[in-house]
């Protein structure tokens, strides 16, 4: 299974990182293209973008700065994207995603996945530009 990570390193605290990226509602903020549009229907969180609509959760530990993104087509469907902040010792902190390229998914899917995502960090480091 193939996989990709981007990391980026911004000048705030931990605790600022984590508590924005931790937020679903924050999501459209960022991952503007991924979260084109969220939605929130019966108790679930749902983003829209160019390939559909998705469930999309988050399940978030500020003790570990584990902060895991799981989407999928059906509630049962989930895959999960690693993520997590991780306070630095000058004050930053740093942001990694993961992101794996699944059974059956086209190259051409994975990669212009990874350059939104690569694009989308740059959203983040906007959000934390002093």
């Amino acid at each position: 299974m193939r996989s990709e990570t981007v990391t980026t390193v911004v000048d705030a605290p931990h605790t600022a990182v984590f508590d924005f990226l931790a937020d679903i509602e924050n999501l459209p903020r960022w991952a503007t293209e991924f979260a084109r549009e969220l939605k929130h229907e019966r108790g679930d969180y749902k983003v829209v973008n160019g390939l559909g609509e998705f469930f999309f959760e988050i399940r978030a530990d500020p003790a570990t700065g584990v902060i895991d993104m799981l989407a999928g087509p059906t509630k049962d469907g989930l895959a999960v994207f690693p993520t997590r902040a991780v306070a630095l010792s000058d004050g930053r902190t740093a942001y990694t995603f993961t992101m794996f390229q699944t059974p059956g998914m086209p190259d051409e899917l994975f990669e212009s996945q990874y350059a939104s995502l690569k694009r989308e960090f740059e959203n983040i480091e906007r959000v934390f530009a002093p």
